[in-house]
């Protein structure tokens, strides 16, 4: 039952309408902080929970334990999960079998289809590595590869970014996709497989098609990020470096087409249901690329144990700002809002999943972050899921559409593909932002289709 604040008494506002703005205006101190104030995300999203809290008329004990039970309860069930596929990342970036496997696509598709074997790249690098990860290890075989053949150096990237972009966006074991199918309680391995239909068709026309209209942009990639690729000799061979970067898929496929097979075996059901479980399939993946990719080709345990360090590291970061999201959801679920603005919005004429992806797109466009942009869309449309009847893992998806929308000046992402190939910024907005914002509507225009037959 929501709570009536003062507030909306003293405005002459209904609590309806005064919920809205005490939400809008929570949201929009959250952009103020993060994109013009440079506050650390979890900060701001404390703050931000706390004033919303305020303003919805909470009572003033019970907002720390709200704030503090938000951020236990999200972290307590993903903190491992993204953990371990940060260090598996790592582990694949480390050991050189993302540049195998990327070398031997190129050579499988040759020169005249290098566009779609960049394509394929990022996509299938892009379900271990993080996005920033890949894009740093990637990108210089971008380079090698201009300097070999003359192509125009943006071509050849646009598709390599775009499967990394969309496996980040769209896939689990990646913070915001596992995140949101949390808030959500929608199955992992359903939400992969959804994602994989809506990601395939996204990824072809988002990402060789649109290259072809890309190669008039005249790039000079920066000397700086032209690392050099290790030589083939030290890479790990092909379908070791395939089976194990894609074992996490393997698994969570395997798992959930078990677990609709009636097995009527008691103990063999119940192993299904743990090899179904996130944490296990990144655990046994990390233990069987820490044996596959590092001990059995000679390296030193305690070497591969450094790597995982400086992964978690990196995580932290993205693990703070779900951290963040987790309180202000909370608030608004403690306050009643989250389900008055359920209500609220399912009275709109506009379906349930394109509102998410509204919702997400907005906060995108405000504070540019991806994962962030993801998160706080889930805390506010998170009851349209249990009020409409959607599938969790559609609205996981249509989210992550919308959180990849209109990359711009305040996303690190635009700054870093302008700065590697030394754009301009006119160009950067009409090859990656447009790229970005294509993934977001080709995403949002699969996820509807989708719903139709599922």
């Amino acid at each position: 039952m929501s709570m009536t604040s003062p507030l909306a008494t003293w405005v002459g506002l209904t609590p309806a309408a005064w919920a809205m703005v005490a939400v809008l205006l929570a949201v929009g101190l959250l952009t103020v902080l993060i994109a013009w104030g440079r506050v650390q995300p979890l900060l701001a999203f404390v703050v931000a929970s706390l004033v919303a809290a305020l303003l919805l008329g909470m009572p003033i004990k019970a907002i720390p334990g709200s704030i503090e039970k938000g951020i236990g309860d999200l972290l307590g069930s993903l903190t491992v999960i993204i953990c371990l596929g940060a260090v598996f990342g790592k582990l694949i970036a480390d050991s050189g079998a993302a540049q195998r496997i990327a070398s031997y696509l190129i050579g499988v598709f040759g020169p005249a289809r290098m566009p779609l074997a960049l394509t394929l790249t990022g996509f299938v690098a892009g379900m271990a590595l993080y996005y920033n990860v890949g894009f740093v290890l990637l990108v210089p075989l971008v380079f090698s590869l201009v300097y070999q053949t003359g192509r125009p150096a943006v071509a050849l990237a646009i598709p390599l970014v775009c499967g990394l972009s969309i496996a980040h966006g769209f896939l689990p074991p990646h913070p915001a996709p596992v995140a949101l199918a949390a808030q959500f309680h929608a199955d992992l391995g359903r939400t992969l497989f959804y994602g994989l239909l809506v990601a395939l068709p996204t990824l072809l026309l988002a990402g060789p098609v649109f290259a072809m209209r890309l190669k008039g942009i005249v790039s000079v990639p920066a000397a700086t990020f032209q690392s050099t690729l290790r030589p083939e000799s030290e890479l790990p061979g092909v379908v070791n470096s395939f089976a194990t970067a894609l074992l996490p898929v393997w698994l969570l496929g395997g798992a959930m087409v078990l677990s609709s097979v009636p097995l009527h075996n008691e103990a063999l059901t119940a192993l299904v249901g743990l090899l179904a479980n996130p944490m296990i399939v990144m655990l046994v993946a990390f233990a069987t690329g820490v044996v596959s990719l590092g001990l059995a080709r000679g390296q030193r345990f305690a070497t591969l144990m450094q790597g995982a360090q400086e992964a978690l590291r990196d995580i932290a970061p993205i693990l703070m700002v779900i951290a963040g999201a987790g309180g202000l959801k909370q608030v608004l679920v403690d306050s009643g809002v989250s389900a008055q603005l359920g209500a609220e919005l399912g009275r709109l004429p506009v379906p349930p999943l394109l509102l998410g992806w509204l919702v997400a797109t907005l906060i995108r466009i405000c504070l540019g972050s991806a994962t962030v942009a993801g998160v706080t869309a889930a805390g506010i449309v998170g009851p349209l899921v249990q009020t409409s009847g959607i599938d969790p893992s559609l609205m996981v998806l249509a989210i992550g559409a919308g959180s990849l929308m209109c990359s711009h000046v305040n996303d690190s992402g635009f700054w870093m593909f302008k700065e590697y190939f030394g754009l301009s910024l006119k160009d950067t907005f009409r090859s990656w932002s447009l790229m970005e914002t294509l993934v977001g509507v080709l995403g949002i225009i699969f996820v509807m289709l989708l719903s139709r037959f599922v």
